[in-house]
């Protein structure tokens, strides 16, 4: 097993606690599937929200999910000009089999982030 990043993103339609949470779950769920992943193969979660987004922390839906053993941080993201707004992203630090290479997840808006990462 190898230490490795995973990177993900969503967009949300509105600034609630709901709409936050929900959609954070959904990626944390579509990166922990797509990438075969157990709790315990995480080592933690940096998550990132643009800064029209302050309704509530992205980590109360991984703690939500069950993550109650990994750390978990959330950040305001970087405002440049003209960026994606609405936008939730995380970084899990994951343990994966070496020869595994990470399956990044851009869902909604996000994937304008990184359409090279996009599954089709």
């Amino acid at each position: 097993m190898r230490l490795k990043g995973i990177r993900g993103a969503i967009t949300v339609k509105e600034n609630c606690e709901k709409e936050i949470i929900e959609k954070t779950k959904e990626l944390l769920t579509a990166v922990m599937k797509a990438n075969e992943l157990a709790f315990e193969d995480v080592v933690s979660i940096t998550f990132t929200a643009t800064k029209d987004l302050d309704a509530v922390y992205p980590a109360v839906a991984a703690r939500e999910l069950g993550m109650t053993e990994i750390p978990l941080l959330c950040c305001q993201e970087m405002y440049v000009e003209g960026s994606l707004s609405r936008c939730i992203r995380m970084l899990v630090y994951a343990y994966l089999k070496v020869e595994k290479k990470p399956r990044h997840i851009y869902l909604e808006e996000a994937i304008r982030l990184r359409p090279d990462l996009v599954e089709n």
